[in-house]
């Protein structure tokens, strides 16, 4: 229910696709993923807005995401059909970071004199500061946040006029924005974003100045707001919450929620239950449809499917529980005490407009860190420092009495029993006339 194949699809290629689903929670993107996503594209991020992917500025920001998507797209008879490629990169960047220099990173206090307060504040004096937010409205250029402008362009086909625009910007109407020398500028009726049309050869710079701006750019609320977290204590069983928001004052919102478990953790689907904030009780009528597939030691996760409605401005709790699994000792991962990452929730949003999947919206929420039953690994330590002692002493005594041979000492070639007799009593001898001339001479003082 929640992917559904994208793009022009013939009734008999449908009856032979088959969806392959899978996810690392552990694994982060990184330098190793920017480099052959670069090389997919027609200019390997020589030219052209992906210049700008620079992966100590990509990997620095507070939040990332790659993905590419393919769909096939057929012309009206469909007798000519191509395979579509789009790929996307979303960063969110702090403004402050981005332009702190590489050689001199660490962030220092900003100067008294350069602070700005906010003097509507009662504790608000000479040597009282309360810093106001002054991320809207301040100066960065291309160069100071990403490192070095675009570099051209880098069109597979030329276009010509409003269609061959590849940067755009969302800032209001009264933002001042400059940019380098060549380039054409269209903006959008709604007086909220404009686009740039980029020289060929030429580097494009852009820079917005500090400025105090009255007017906002509008931010449209998502329609959903999700919140996923683990409930319970111990090592045996626990719980998942999730709180599925819905902000729209008069319009329900439908959608699939899809859990992707692992497998040692084993959800009990008759603990499964949606409540209404209001009157605390189960909400059968919101779910519509449910999937549930069951998951094989080793083998294969739990896959949980659910298809829900929220009503207009109003809060559902979804909660289920699970069992904990004991790993085999050498499936647990050397930060054992950590806990184990459990997939993020994936959402799909149907449209109540269009039934095609082009028009649906994914979500996605964070991902858990699920404490599992860790034995002490230094148990088997001790066990074999203790082991290899004891066999140590053992086989020495052993191999001594198997190797070594035993004689009288009269046996002994060379050997006078007189002679030591003789020379162990001048010894005592010796020692005795010390201890006596001694204890003479203190008497004599």
């Amino acid at each position: 229910m929640t992917f559904e194949p994208v793009g022009n699809h013939s009734d008999a290629s449908r009856a032979n696709l088959h969806l392959l689903h899978g996810t690392l929670p552990h694994e982060v993107v990184c330098t190793e993923n920017l480099t052959p996503f670069l090389k997919l594209l027609p200019c390997k991020g020589k030219a052209g807005i992906s210049s700008l992917l620079n992966g100590h500025k990509l990997f620095d920001a507070s939040w990332q995401s790659m993905a590419i998507d393919f769909r096939p797209v057929c012309s009206a008879g469909e007798s000519e059909c191509v395979v579509e490629m789009e790929q996307t990169v979303d960063m969110v960047l702090d403004i402050e970071r981005s332009k702190r220099p590489r050689d001199n990173p660490i962030p220092r206090p900003v100067p008294r004199e350069e602070l700005v307060c906010d003097t509507s504040k009662e504790y608000s004096s000479e040597d009282t500061c309360y810093p106001l937010d002054v991320s809207y409205g301040q100066s960065w250029s291309l160069s100071e946040v990403f490192g070095r402008p675009i570099k051209g362009t880098c069109l597979v086909e030329a276009l010509e006029g409003p269609d061959s625009q590849s940067v755009c910007l969302n800032v209001p109407a009264d933002r001042d924005v400059y940019t380098s020398h060549g380039v054409t500028e269209f903006k959008d009726t709604s007086g909220f974003s404009r686009c740039f049309i980029l020289p060929t050869n030429d580097d494009f710079e852009l820079m917005l100045p500090k400025q105090s701006v009255q007017t906002g750019s509008p931010i449209h609320p998502p329609p959903l707001y999700a919140e996923r977290s683990i409930t319970g204590h111990g090592q045996e069983r626990g719980g998942v919450q999730t709180l599925l928001t819905n902000p729209s004052p008069d319009t329900s919102v439908e959608f699939v929620y899809l859990e992707s478990l692992p497998w040692f953790m084993k959800p009990y689907l008759h603990t499964l239950k949606v409540l209404l904030p209001g009157d605390g009780k189960q909400s059968p009528s919101i779910i519509k449809d449910i999937y549930y597939r069951p998951s094989v030691d080793r083998h294969r996760g739990t896959q949980l499917e659910i298809r829900m409605v929220v009503p207009a401005a109003s809060t559902v709790t979804l909660t289920y529980d699970f069992e904990k699994a004991i790993l085999r000792y050498t499936e647990y991962p050397p930060d054992a005490n950590r806990g184990f990452d459990v997939a993020p929730a994936v959402i799909r949003l149907i449209s109540s407009t269009s039934n095609t999947t082009s028009d649906s919206m994914y979500l996605r929420t964070t991902s858990l860190l699920l404490p599992l039953p860790t034995p002490d690994f230094s148990m088997p330590y001790n066990v074999i420092i203790l082991t290899s002692t004891v066999m140590a002493l053992a086989f020495g005594s052993i191999f001594n009495l198997l190797v070594r041979r035993f004689v009288g000492a009269d046996e002994v070639e060379g050997y006078d029993i007189r002679r030591l007799r003789a020379l162990i009593r001048g010894r005592l001898v010796i020692i005795k006339d010390r201890l006596l001339g001694a204890r003479n001479e203190k008497k004599i003082q």
